[in-house]
């Protein structure tokens, strides 16, 4: 898996906290830039996210390269609606060679037995593509017997509101280990830039009670130390 945080708003905590103070003042926009220090830009992020004042976050926004993560993580990423995306498509590429890219869980890889079993099925599928698009079937079409495992690579643009949702569902123990892990990558990315947005983002347990209630994992001092020794 390979994440890169490839731009994002210019000084995205600046732009929020203008657009904080400027539901509360009476000058321009001019003005309250020139009057906006950095101990304001902290002040105003503090008291906007602790009065639940989200709406303003949504004016810095973030824009992430994916690549080596599985069609079944990409699935599960493109649910969160607010958000842009653009994917590498199985309908204009064609898988070239004997296989293609794929993710290999860590159960899977856990045992020579499993190994092998998860391979011949890749490889099955491997063989069908190549057939299918060797007699003339499209792409399009030979993607069908494609698994879940394919790799794929994707760019996804998101703000900072739904970004810090993203964050409280995948971030969470009980997430997917495909989504967690490119969640907990892309919250070190974006608190590198807006350390303030970002600082209680992540899953529920960090800041009060477990939100999953009787489904919780039960490791919320486990997870506050990953998050700790993570430096996030």
């Amino acid at each position: 898996m390979k994440i890169a945080l490839l731009q994002h708003t210019p000084d995205p905590e600046a732009a929020v906290a203008l657009a904080a103070r400027l539901c509360y003042a009476s000058v321009g926009i001019d003005e309250l830039r020139e009057k906006l220090s950095a101990s304001d830009v902290t002040a105003f992020l503090d008291k906007i996210m602790s009065l639940g004042h989200q709406s303003v976050l949504e004016h810095a926004s973030f824009t992430f390269g994916i690549e080596g993560i599985s069609r079944a993580a990409s699935h599960q990423l493109v649910r969160h609606r607010i958000a842009s995306y653009s994917q590498q498509s199985q309908r204009y590429v064609t898988f070239r060679g004997d296989g293609f890219p794929r993710v290999v869980p860590g159960s899977v890889s856990a045992t020579e037995k499993r190994r092998q079993v998860f391979e011949a099925a890749m490889q099955a599928c491997a063989d069908a593509y190549r057939a299918l698009v060797d007699d003339g079937v499209p792409a399009e079409d030979a993607r069908f017997v494609l698994p879940n495992a394919a790799e794929t690579k994707i760019i996804v643009t998101m703000n900072a509101r739904e970004l810090i949702h993203f964050f409280g569902l995948r971030c969470c123990e009980r997430a997917q280990w495909e989504i967690r892990a490119l969640a907990v990558e892309m919250l070190r990315l974006v608190k590198g830039v807006a350390p303030t947005i970002f600082r209680d983002a992540g899953p529920g347990c960090l800041t009060g009670p477990c939100p999953e209630g009787s489904m919780t994992c039960g490791k919320a001092a486990e997870v506050k130390r990953f998050f700790r020794e993570m430096s996030i």
